[in-house]
């Protein structure tokens, strides 16, 4: 045994991302529960920086970058070292992957209270961020690669293949999502527009949840799982079925979240279609990862990390079967804005996310610190009060996205609609939204148990920063022998690895997004669509600003219980100008794509100040500082420059009468409110005057075709 080497596996590393995934945990999850207590007891939004809309985005990339991207690379650092039998390539680059993911971090959490934000699903950080995340990344593939290319296990264990699809396509995603350009430090506008931009955000955001909130995770599964039960995985052969079935398909769903929106036809298809499919791969994986308890089923009862393991991959089924049947168009046509939605999110967050890294941590502590986990009894409490917590979260949820659903589309015997009054709905289901909001806490403390728990078993333990090890040195990799199964001829070769993973994430890419660009007919022009006027173009960005697309959708769908309550049905056209677009995911108010004219000035004037007074029940926030923040319009000439360079028809030097032609129109609109009896003293010089004329622009570019019966 001359050839046996002598090295350690890095430990220092696996034990920072676990921290950080824990205390993240706390700190996404304390904001998910604020911002569900706001939506019972509006005046909990202390604007301008913590409110709703601002807080939103915060509470999602907490959760999904910090606390499960954290969790991510615990898992890929401590198993990648194990399954590849040497220690990660570089110490240097671990680190500089770790404090520079903490730094994307924090900057976000500085960033998004403060309104700087893209808007885009998972995608709202801003371009520097963004570079920042891409050069974090290449890092941290780097040291992936490196370390795969060192090793001194030739075969590729299953749970590689999906870390090394996960890297490949996080990276062609977010390279895609964000080809931007940049206005100031703070601001930019998508290369894509309107359907344009939903598409490819779409096709970002649903993969972002397929190969950053999913592969990685499976790939946890079949390394953790099966040390956790100490038997081998159920079927190796159903693992590769599962594998490249999944990334194949995977990538072509994006659009399911596009259903009856102004997109083409033959994309909503391809979209549903390849939802559907995925049922097979996605329950094949799972069925994978409990099979292979068979047999051990009497120390699940005793072992809590088995408990939250089996309960993870079982979360993983209900989530991966809800979400193909929400991409049938009958069943999307009654999910589609509601909290039913919300409810199906959170329990793969929840169950799938959440407690698959609490098992990981609860295996993964005692053994780093050489000690038994310091209370059972306490992770068994952890584990039933979070299940608790995910049940009482969900099905009020799923029971208020059905009655928005039946309550929007309900009409009376004579044709008109029962409930008109969208507040209706939103009286209706605020027991659903205190029933979360106590979910939610359960969910929390069970955290905090976890936390504590994890806390004390360090305590008692001793850390091994560097834990020995010896392997054989690699032999080389020869031609597979006659008989051998033809797969394994790629499970010793990464770069083949790479290679073919890319070619079949791309494929679906190409063949959406390649004729939506370039195929001029797929986004008929309509005459009167008009560029917004400077001021209009920077009231949209305070909308952006304030995080209203996480409320209010614009969207209106060809259905008769839409047109009837909302107006003419959205068109392509209408969007070709919107950069970035704002179609919205969830009506917590209602759909604002013909709201231009609904109201007089002063009506939204009042309802920004305090929208009981305009809707009484009324839970959207109230916005008094819009009536005191400085209109700030110098950097309208660099919008107006950016936005030609992108092909908005504005005329040429326009950059130099913006400014101008802004404040003529921002008069205009003080002058109606004065007209209309508000007395607020110099409100042409507030962003106030900005938000209003987007506001009664919304919609106004095309003529809404006469109604029957009205």
């Amino acid at each position: 045994m001359s050839n046996v080497q002598q090295f350690q596996y890095d430990n220092k590393i696996v034990r920072a991302f676990g921290m950080a995934s824990f205390i993240f945990g706390v700190v996404g999850m304390l904001v998910g529960l604020i911002i569900a207590l706001q939506l019972i007891y509006p005046s909990l939004n202390l604007g301008p920086y913590l409110t709703f809309g601002r807080l939103r985005p915060l509470h999602t990339n907490a959760v999904i970058f910090a606390f499960v991207g954290n969790g991510i690379f615990m898992g890929v650092y401590y198993s990648l070292q194990r399954l590849l039998k040497a220690r990660m390539w570089s110490d240097t680059l671990s680190w500089i992957h770790f404090w520079g993911w903490q730094i994307i971090i924090a900057c976000a959490a500085v960033t998004l209270p403060m309104g700087f934000t893209t808007s885009g699903e998972y995608s709202e950080l801003i371009w520097p961020l963004d570079i920042l995340i891409t050069l974090i990344w290449v890092v941290f593939g780097v040291n992936m690669f490196g370390t795969i290319l060192t090793r001194r296990e030739n075969h590729l264990y299953v749970a590689i293949w999906f870390y090394i699809a996960t890297w490949v396509t996080v990276a062609v995603l977010h390279i895609v999502r964000s080809l931007e350009l940049p206005v100031t430090w703070t601001l930019s506008y998508p290369v894509f527009s309107g359907v344009q931009e939903a598409l490819v955000q779409w096709w970002y955001g649903h993969n972002a949840v397929a190969f950053f909130l999913t592969t990685p995770y499976l790939g946890m599964m079949y390394y953790f799982l099966p040390k956790a039960a100490n038997r081998p995985v159920y079927s190796y052969k159903l693992s590769i079925i599962h594998f490249w079935a999944l990334i194949f398909i995977y990538i072509w769903a994006g659009p399911h979240h596009l259903l009856y929106s102004s997109m083409p036809d033959w994309v909503q298809s391809l979209g549903t279609v390849f939802s559907i499919m995925l049922i097979a791969p996605s329950w094949g994986g799972m069925l994978n990862g409990l099979l292979t308890l068979r047999g051990a089923w009497d120390r699940v009862r005793q072992d809590p990390v088995l408990k939250f393991m089996v309960v993870a991959v079982t979360a993983y089924g209900m989530a991966t079967f809800e979400g193909p049947m929400l991409s049938i168009k009958t069943v999307n046509a009654i999910s589609h804005f509601t909290d039913w939605t919300i409810a199906h999110v959170h329990v793969g967050a929840l169950g799938w996310n959440g407690f698959l890294t609490f098992g990981a941590l609860y295996w993964l502590w005692p053994r780093m610190y050489r000690t038994q986990l310091y209370s059972t009894n306490l992770a068994n409490t952890h584990f039933w009060l979070g299940t608790l917590g995910i049940v009482i979260y969900a099905v009020p949820l799923y029971w208020a996205g059905w009655t928005q659903a039946l309550m929007w589309k309900e009409f009376t015997p004579e044709g008109t609609l029962a409930w008109g009054n969208f507040l209706d709905t939103v009286t209706q289901i605020m027991p659903m939204y205190m029933m979360r909001a106590v979910g939610g806490t359960l969910f929390f403390v069970s955290v905090l148990i976890g936390v504590y728990n994890l806390f004390k078993t360090a305590q008692q333990g001793t850390f091994l920063a560097n834990e020995p090890a010896e392997a054989p040195a690699r032999e080389k990799l020869l031609a597979p022998a006659t008989g051998q199964y033809w797969h394994r001829w790629i499970e010793g070769r990464p770069m083949q690895m790479l290679l073919w993973s890319t070619v079949l994430i791309a494929i679906g890419g190409i063949v959406q997004i390649i004729p939506m660009v370039f195929i001029e007919n797929q986004v008929p022009k309509i005459s009167t669509v008009q560029p917004y006027t400077p001021l209009e173009l920077t009231g949209r960005d305070i909308y952006i600003k304030e995080g209203c697309v996480g409320c209010h959708s614009q969207m209106i769908r060809p259905f008769r219980s839409e047109t009837e309550r909302y107006g003419e049905y959205s068109k392509s056209g209408e969007y070709i100008y919107d950069r970035p677009f704002l179609w919205g995911s969830k009506r917590t108010g209602p759909d604002l794509m013909r709201e231009g004219g609904r109201y007089p000035d002063s009506w939204h004037y009042n309802h920004m100040i305090d929208p009981t007074s305009m809707s009484p029940g009324s839970i959207m926030p109230a916005y008094p500082h819009l009536a005191e923040q400085p209109l700030d319009l110098s950097d309208l000439p660099a919008k107006i420059t950016a936005l030609r360079k992108l092909g908005t028809p504005y005329p040429r030097d326009f950059e130099k009468y913006a400014v101008g032609n802004a404040q003529e129109q921002a008069q205009k609109v003080a002058r109606n409110l004065a007209a209309e009896g508000v007395k607020d003293k110099g409100i042409e010089n507030t962003e106030m005057v900005a938000i209003i004329a987007y506001l009664q622009r919304l919609g106004t570019d095309i003529k809404a075709q006469p109604q029957a019966d009205k």
